[in-house]
């Protein structure tokens, strides 16, 4: 077996070592070389609370999406604690391949908004198991910013009028 001496091989010199710059690499020196203090910042995802965004309808019906589900709640324990808002369409209830237990959430597809709406405000929060669940539409339509696409700047594309066409 080498010695640590033996096992360090070109630490003292730079020739053949290759300095990374970028998102994840520190600088040898030990800082960053941003200037950025040791505190990481990353992007925030702004909430969806204090914006006006809307459920959006599946092909099929308004599905409810349903987390922190206990690892061994079962269809019909699901079923039960959804069934008093409204008529369920669909129940998906995904398991692990590994271990065969709940994932940890679970789908409730209602037929109206009403009902999904009942079930989000009914059953948020509420005890599943034992353990607080929270429910939340799985499709959200957030609210529109900026143009529209395909609507840029005049003069890419088409001509805006039909006289300026080719060959004319």
């Amino acid at each position: 077996m080498a010695s640590d001496d033996e096992m360090n091989i070109d630490e003292a010199g730079t020739g053949g070592v290759v300095r990374r710059k970028g998102r994840g690499f520190q600088s040898t020196t030990g800082g960053n070389e941003s200037g950025v203090t040791s505190e990481q910042t990353f992007d925030r995802v702004e909430s969806s609370t204090g914006l006006e965004t809307r459920a959006a309808r599946s092909v099929e019906g308004w599905i409810v999406l349903v987390t922190n589900v206990h690892e061994e709640a079962t269809e019909e324990d699901v079923t039960d604690k959804f069934a008093e808002f409204g008529e369920i369409k669909n129940l998906h209830l995904n398991l692990d391949r590994r271990t065969g237990y709940v994932k940890g959430y679970a789908l409730v597809e209602y037929e109206t908004l009403a009902e999904a709406q009942a079930a989000i405000d009914g059953a948020n929060g509420t005890q599943l198991l034992e353990q607080p669940i929270q429910c939340d539409f799985a499709f959200v339509r957030p609210p529109p910013t900026g143009p529209k696409k395909g609507r840029g700047r005049e003069g890419r594309g088409r001509s805006a009028s039909p006289s300026r066409r080719r060959g004319d």
